[in-house]
C-alpha cells in the first residue's frame, strides 16, 4: 500500500512536471536537457558495470545536454549550425581518445559512448523539432505536438494495463516483457485512437490546431506514437534483461530510473517527426 502512494504521487509529480513545462519554452527546455543529462548519467552508469567497458560518463552527459540546448537553440532560430561545432569537436575526442586509454575493449567502449547519443540525447533533442516551427510571422512555440506524444504514450500505457490485466492472454513478447499481452497492446491503441479524436477536436474548438491536422491524420499521429512507444519499451527491457537489472536506476522514487520513464519515447518523438515531415506539415 505505501508502495502504491509513493508511486502515485511521483507518477502525478511527473506528469504535472512534463505537462507544466510544454506550456513555456525556456521551462521545455530547462527540463528535458535535465532529463537528458540525466538519463545518459543513468546509461553510461549501468554500462560501465559490463567487463570491459569503461565510457567516460562525465563528458559524454555534458556532450550529450549540450547537444540538447543546440538543437533547441537552433529549431526556436537562436543559434546558427555553427552551435552545433562544440559537440562534433567532443564526439571526436571521445573516438580518438580510445586511441590512448588501453581499455581492454575500446570496441564496446565506442559503441555504448554513440549509443548514448543516439539512442537518448537525439530522440529527446527532436522534441524541439515538434515544439518550434516557422510561421510568416517568424519561428513559433507550440505545445500541442510535443505535449500530445506524451499524453498519447500514457494513454496507451494506461489502457495497456487495464485491458492487459483484464484480457490479457496472448504473450506479446515473452522473451523480452513476459507482462505484456497483445489484448493489452490491442487496447491501449484502441484507447489512443479515442485520444487522438478528442485531441483533433479540442485543437479544433480552441483554434490550436497549428498544423491543421485532420482527425485522421490525429489517428495516424496516435498510433505511430503507440507502435513506436510499444517498441522503445520493448527495447529498453531488452537493454535491462542483457544487463540483469530490474530497474534502470532509482532517481524516481516506485517508478525506478529516468530509462524506465522514457523508454517508450526515445522511440515515439523520432517516429512522431518523422510522421510529421511525412505529411510534409512541419
Amino acid at each position: 500500500m505505501k508502495n502504491l502512494v509513493v508511486r502515485t504521487i511521483t507518477g502525478v509529480l511527473f506528469v504535472a512536471a512534463v505537462v507544466v513545462s510544454f506550456l513555456d519554452p525556456v521551462a521545455m527546455t530547462a527540463l528535458f536537457a535535465l532529463v537528458t543529462g540525466l538519463t545518459v548519467w543513468e546509461f553510461t552508469g549501468l554500462v560501465n558495470e559490463r567487463n570491459g567497458v569503461s565510457v567516460n560518463r562525465f563528458i559524454t552527459t555534458v556532450a550529450a545536454t549540450y547537444f540538447y540546448f543546440a538543437m533547441a537553440g537552433f529549431s526556436s532560430g537562436i543559434t546558427p549550425p555553427t552551435a552545433f561545432i562544440p559537440y562534433v569537436l567532443t564526439i571526436v575526442y571521445l573516438m580518438v581518445a580510445e586511441l590512448y586509454a588501453k581499455h581492454e575493449d575500446p570496441i564496446n567502449c565506442w559503441a555504448y559512448t554513440m549509443l548514448a547519443q543516439l539512442y537518448i540525447a537525439l530522440p529527446l533533442s527532436l522534441l524541439n523539432v515538434l515544439a518550434f516551427r516557422m510561421t510568416e510571422g517568424g519561428m513559433s512555440f507550440t505545445s500541442v505536438l510535443p505535449l500530445s506524444v506524451f499524453v498519447f504514450l500514457w494513454v496507451n500505457d494506461t489502457g495497456a494495463y487495464c485491458c492487459g490485466s483484464l484480457l490479457g492472454k496472448h504473450k506479446l513478447f515473452p522473451r523480452v516483457s513476459p507482462g505484456k499481452s497483445w489484448e493489452g497492446s490491442v487496447g491501449g491503441g484502441v484507447f489512443v485512437i479515442g485520444a487522438s479524436v478528442l485531441a483533433w477536436y479540442l485543437t479544433e474548438t480552441y483554434g490550436v490546431n497549428d498544423l491543421q491536422l485532420s482527425v485522421f491524420e490525429w489517428i495516424g499521429l496516435g498510433l505511430t506514437v503507440v507502435v513506436f512507444g510499444t517498441w522503445g519499451d520493448l527495447v529498453e527491457s531488452l537493454f535491462k534483461r542483457t544487463l540483469g537489472v530490474k530497474d534502470s536506476g532509482n532517481i524516481l522514487p516506485g517508478h525506478g530510473g529516468m530509462l524506465d520513464r522514457f523508454d517508450s519515447s526515445l522511440l515515439a518523438i523520432p517516429a512522431a517527426v518523422v510522421y510529421l515531415f511525412t505529411l510534409t506539415l512541419i
